[in-house]
């Protein structure tokens, strides 16, 4: 599952992204029952990958005007902000610089996603096996509340892995994004010389903490809020469609995780852009001294701005993943789709 990094937004997404790449279909067999369009783990990957790119591509003007919202009040007076407006920022983006600037940072986005899935992939079947040999988690007796810790513990500590090996990405795809007018940064290889340059090697890991720690919570509410609305309506309308429960409990979980761990995000953004461009320090204390520098400036709302677009684009950005991973699973598998 994913870390929240350009994390972006979407955990809906990687909820679903996790239920669909990793774990069989619900309820967990006793015995084996076939699975729909077998593909291999290359393949899988590939799906996944192109999927989540794909996906993000579609809602990158909604997760642009997202981090917009959320630095604002970083080199501004709280009092002279205006109340955040979607339709306006929008307006003020294509006017001042273009619709195609709904797209700045994108294609960072785009390539984080294949090393990201590869080793969140790879670090997650690690983890569970190691998990597994573990007395009491090795599946054996069908006890349900193990394998559910190994998926979690699991999915928490691939996150976490991910995350950190890619995390220079997401900065960059950051501080892209931010940028307005004034073109500080020029491209991907542009940005990571700069940064090295005025900030040194380790500015590529600002914030990091910030996003590590919000790995935990983020996959624990989606995990359990997906799997109680999952079990609840499986259990009351056994006959509905697989993939409209799937699209709606993983769009509810999105929401649910995206308001608990926003505030979180937010200070992760803001620590991202600490000296970029060469503009004085704001948040020199940490993640909690960057939490209270908010509150007292800008109230408890100041947590959440830019809320509003993040919570638009869960829907759609969970249902992409779901129909283009899908049809490429049936694109790259090699047996018929009933096997």
């Amino acid at each position: 599952m994913e870390a929240r990094v350009g994390v972006d937004g979407g955990s809906a997404t990687r909820e679903f992204l996790h239920h669909h790449q990793t774990r069989p279909p619900p309820p967990p067999p006793p015995q084996q029952q076939p699975q729909i369009s077998q593909i291999g783990t290359v393949p899988q990957l590939l799906a996944g990958g192109i999927a989540g790119a794909f996906s993000k591509t579609c809602t990158a003007p909604l997760a642009r005007l997202t981090i917009l919202f959320q630095v604002q009040g970083m080199h501004s007076d709280a009092a002279v902000l205006s109340k955040p407006s979607i339709w306006r920022e929008a307006l003020r983006v294509v006017n001042e610089e273009g619709f195609k600037a709904f797209w700045k940072g994108n294609l960072v986005t785009v390539v984080h996603r294949l090393p990201y899935s590869s080793v969140n992939f790879y670090a997650y079947e690690k983890y569970k096996s190691i998990l597994k040999t573990v007395p009491g988690l090795d599946g054996h007796g069908g006890n349900a509340s193990a394998d559910v810790f190994v998926h979690f513990v699991g999915g928490g500590l691939a996150g976490i892995t991910a995350a950190s090996a890619t995390y220079p990405l997401d900065l960059i795809r950051t501080r892209l994004a931010a940028q307005r007018n004034a073109m500080y940064y020029k491209g991907i290889r542009h940005a990571v010389s700069t940064i090295c340059k005025d900030e040194g090697f380790l500015g590529l890991y600002k914030g990091m903490g910030a996003t590590l720690l919000g790995v935990g919570p983020s996959i624990a509410i989606s995990f359990s809020v997906y799997e109680s609305l999952r079990y609840n309506w499986q259990s009351q309308r056994p006959d509905d469609s697989t993939v409209l429960v799937s699209l709606a409990c993983g769009s509810l979980s999105g929401i649910a995780s995206s308001t608990a761990t926003f505030p979180l995000d937010l200070v992760r953004r803001r620590m991202q852009l600490e000296g970029a461009a060469g503009r004085a320090r704001v948040y020199d204390m940490g993640i909690f001294g960057t939490f209270r520098h908010i509150i007292r400036s800008e109230g408890l709302r100041g947590l959440y701005r830019g809320i509003m677009p993040e919570y638009y684009k869960v829907v759609p950005s969970v249902g992409i993943v779901f129909m283009t991973y899908e049809t490429l699973k049936k694109l790259l598998s090699n047996g018929p789709s009933s096997s």
